[in-house]
């Protein structure tokens, strides 16, 4: 059984509520027929009769709950929630009607702060700043969280390096700048992923070009600062830094580089010095190792909301909504 099937057996096993707001796109109704048929989750779109009928034709939509942003009995509390949560920025119950009315992820996201769905996937049609950017002002961050940020579940075939070539990549979708907190952050939030979805215990490196202070930069000191944020921190996590590639895959490298490191030569939770760095590290992986790359699953909001390429298939946005709904269950 691969990777994605274990997750939707996780996710049938205790069904959640997730929103697609892209009712303007074909793919979106394949998928929710294949997540409903499946029982992966409770799947809701939201659009009008008329987008429903133009892009949903051909489809069997019997299992689909499908919310009508014109005519839902649930709208008038989701435009008062709205009006409670940005009232300070100037939305009345007029500019929060329109607001929903115009981009269904802020309806979806209402859905999930009053209770009413347990996440959301959007992207095949938006970027992930439109996608993010409801989700922030809306459900806002988890207690205690600054930033949000965004991993790959890299699913290596015939490798024995992380847990059984089982590995989480982070930060490869959001953060442009990274200072030693975030970066500290994004450690702590890329262990708690790799430890809901590939029930393990994450062994985190902190990459770098440098192993424990081959190379003087401040570069390098960034990812050596935050290796001490964290410790003291986090920890209960199992973290080490800062780790070149090879000294944090490979046992033999790790000794010789890193000796006495619980983590070096085991890791199995990569965390990329910078956006560029994670961003061409997945994608290198994903196309020379044949890799699977799932994401990028957006980490630190206080419910899942979860972003796709805009050039997914309906069966990419089925595997992102199990990954949102086991996220849901935690």
């Amino acid at each position: 059984m691969g990777f994605i099937d274990e997750l939707k057996v996780k996710a049938k096993a205790d069904l959640k509520t997730i929103v697609l707001p892209e009712s303007m796109d074909r793919r979106t109704f394949e998928a929710a027929e294949k997540i409903a048929k499946e029982g992966i989750a409770k799947v809701a779109i939201i659009g009008t009769a008329e987008e429903i009928a133009k892009n949903g034709a051909g489809f069997d939509l019997s299992g689909v709950i499908i919310v009508d942003p014109y005519e839902d009995p649930n709208k008038q509390k989701y435009i008062d929630k709205f009006v409670e949560l940005r009232a300070k920025k100037g939305v009345t119950p007029e500019s929060a009607k329109e607001q929903m009315e115009k981009d269904y992820m802020y309806y979806a996201c209402l859905m999930c702060k009053c209770g009413d769905a347990d996440g959301v996937v959007s992207g095949a049609c938006h970027s992930t700043g439109n996608t993010i950017r409801p989700a922030l002002q809306l459900l806002k961050t988890k207690p205690g969280i600054n930033s949000v940020s965004g991993f790959f579940l890299m699913e290596v075939p015939d490798c024995t390096l992380g847990y059984n070539g089982l590995f989480v990549f982070a930060d490869c979708a959001v953060n442009v700048d990274f200072d030693a907190e975030k970066l500290s952050e994004i450690a702590y939030l890329s262990a708690e992923s790799f430890r809901s979805f590939v029930g393990a215990e994450p062994k985190v490196a902190m990459l770098s070009y440098s192993t424990k202070g081959s190379a003087k930069h401040d570069d390098v000191t960034k990812v050596t600062d935050a290796v001490a944020l964290a410790h003291e921190k986090y920890p209960n996590i199992e973290l080490d830094g800062e780790l070149q590639l090879d000294a944090a895959l490979v046992e033999s490298v790790g000794q010789l580089k890193a000796p006495g490191s619980k983590v070096a030569g085991h890791a199995n939770t990569l965390v990329f010095p910078s956006l560029e760095a994670g961003n061409i590290g997945y994608k290198l992986v994903q196309r020379l190792a044949k890799a699977n790359a799932y994401g990028p699953v957006l980490q630190g909001l206080a419910m899942p909301v979860n972003d796709l390429s805009r050039g997914c298939s309906a069966d990419d946005i089925v595997g992102v909504v199990a990954m949102t709904a086991v996220q849901a269950q935690q």
